[in-house]
């Protein structure tokens, strides 16, 4: 089948779904659900749900429930706003995407925490050795002429004039 068709398909499911929930399902089980996506097999035989609860992970458990026991009702009315010969079978996931990025957040903020906590501890910190430990073309040019006991006028301090 057409890739393009079951992207649309499953926009269509995603939107029948959201709007079922919204309105027409009236399961005390069911929490604060979000349709977040919808994705149909390029056959059209199968479409996957996914959702998220706002809440505890009862109510994540009972708008589960609330979802199963209401699968017949949703796939008619999909199947009657689709106008598809074969409604393809409901299956409803939970979305663990908000979960991750709330995660994602907490890393984050302890993160920052820990470079303002390292940026404070470095404040008064000096150097272990030389500011600047390493040697450039300029410092070798002056200390062979130095060694050469050639005294060039520099322009600044360490540095031969141009």
């Amino acid at each position: 089948m057409d890739a393009a068709r079951a992207r649309k398909l499953a926009d269509r499911i995603q939107q029948v779904v959201a709007e079922m929930l919204e309105r027409r399902i009236k399961d005390p089980r069911l929490g604060f659900v979000t349709v977040t996506d919808a994705r149909v097999t390029a056959d059209l035989s199968d479409a996957t749900v996914y959702y998220t609860v706002f809440g505890s992970e009862a109510e994540r458990a009972d708008t589960a429930a609330a979802l199963e026991s209401a699968k017949g009702i949703i796939r008619s009315e999909v199947g009657r706003q689709t106008g598809l010969r074969h409604t393809p079978a409901l299956t409803f996931v939970h979305d663990p995407l908000p979960d991750s990025a709330r995660h994602m957040n907490d890393l984050f903020e302890l993160a920052k925490k820990k470079d303002a906590e390292i940026a404070r501890q470095a404040e008064g910190a000096k150097f272990a050795g030389d500011a600047e430990p390493y040697r450039f073309e300029d410092d070798l040019d002056t200390e062979a002429a130095e060694e050469e006991g050639e005294d060039e006028p520099t322009g600044r301090a360490g540095h031969p004039a141009r």
